[in-house]
């Protein structure tokens, strides 16, 4: 690796009130380990290795908003909402900023994914999300918002905001991608409602652009507010929500003027094309646009995309080889991106950033399923 790429890799940069010393984030990526939604000592733990392994931000795992249709998982993965669960947070935070880190978490709300009898204060709730899905037995499996599910949803999301701010958080995310809550608004496909959040793209953008401005309102001017999107969904991975870089700007730039501050890009390759005729990634289009800092993600430091039959590969597989970290360091010193997220291969190696940093390459240890499986 040049040592332009490692001084463009490692070099500080502002984020809010005050300063991460690298461009390294940990990615927010599922876990399952908290019982009962409530991260105990071993996921504080989790966290703080990633910190002293070299990591400049942490993004936590998606954690539910308090609103009974936000989760669709087991109670194994965590919520933002209710005291144990907002202790053990504390605890996570304490642990991360006693090792020096600065930490984030994921707001998520995940929409038409759930279905009645899933994880939540109210299993029989249904699904939340633009449109009405009922079962051959015509049990309602997902309601239609109205107004009033809308605001409760964003009172929600505020609530969190305010929550993470109080508590000493570093900023928080909202998670707008992969054909979640806010991404199936965005989605025409799945959103084909005839009111003011449906239709146009504009209208379509709006549940998201009111989440965000209404934290935006409420919590600290300094207080970063990051916004998660994407093209792919977990539904169908070449699906999109801009098709040319004119529809990316609308999205973007409504964003930004209702208070996202940064822009986390997720592609299954942060490295390729987003669109044809042009060789700018999704990353550098966003920052482009927006002219707001932009995180990339997708298969940062491994050979193989992420897909969501990483869960049924067999567990002794090796999934992933390390591989494209020079071009990391070639996205930031090209003014593609600002940061960059990385996720398996953090949970296969907590110390990745330090032996980055130090040119240990051959001694990174490679992703593999086994990994999911317990947090070290």
């Amino acid at each position: 690796m040049t040592d332009s790429t490692l001084h463009a890799l490692f070099s500080p940069v502002s984020f809010g009130t005050g300063e991460l010393p690298n461009r390294i984030v940990m990615s927010p990526m599922s876990r399952e380990h908290c019982e009962g939604g409530v991260p105990g000592p071993q996921v504080a733990d989790y966290y703080r290795r990633r910190v002293e392994g070299g990591v400049g931000l942490i993004i936590t795992e998606g954690t539910f908003i308090d609103h009974q249709g936000a989760s669709a998982y087991p109670d194994n993965m965590p919520r933002f909402y209710g005291d144990d669960a907002l202790a053990g947070w504390a605890e996570v935070l304490s642990a991360v900023h006693r090792a020096g880190g600065k930490i984030i978490p994921q707001l998520w709300h995940v929409g038409a994914v759930r279905r009645p009898g899933a994880a939540g204060p109210n299993p029989s709730a249904p699904g939340y999300g633009p449109m009405e899905l009922r079962g051959k037995d015509d049990q309602l499996k997902v309601k239609a918002m109205s107004q009033q599910d809308i605001d409760d949803v964003t009172s929600a999301y505020v609530k969190a905001a305010l929550q993470a701010e109080s508590m000493g958080f570093d900023g928080i995310e909202i998670h707008a991608a992969h054909g979640y809550l806010i991404d199936q608004f965005f989605w025409a496909e799945m959103n084909q409602r005839n009111d003011q959040y449906g239709g146009s793209l504009e209208n379509r953008l709006r549940l998201g652009c009111d989440v965000v401005s209404a934290i935006r309102a409420v919590v600290s001017k300094d207080f970063p507010i990051v916004f998660r999107f994407s093209q792919w969904k977990q539904q169908d991975y070449k699906a999109t929500i801009a098709s040319n870089p004119d529809e990316l700007s609308i999205i973007v730039n409504h964003l930004a003027k209702a208070g996202v501050d940064i822009f986390h890009v997720s592609t299954r390759r942060f490295w390729q094309p987003a669109f044809a005729d042009s060789p700018l990634t999704m990353a550098a289009w966003v920052k482009k646009l927006s002219g707001k800092p932009v995180i990339a993600v997708g298969s940062v430091g491994l050979d193989t995309e992420f897909g969501w039959e990483l869960w049924s590969q067999p567990e002794e597989r090796h999934l992933s080889k390390v591989s494209n970290v020079q071009q990391l360091g070639d996205g930031l010193h090209n003014q593609d991106f600002d940061f960059i997220a990385v996720g398996r291969a953090l949970i296969a190696d907590a110390e990745w950033a330090n032996k980055v940093r130090e040119q240990r390459i051959n001694e990174i240890t490679p992703f593999e399923r086994s990994c999911l499986d317990t947090l070290v």
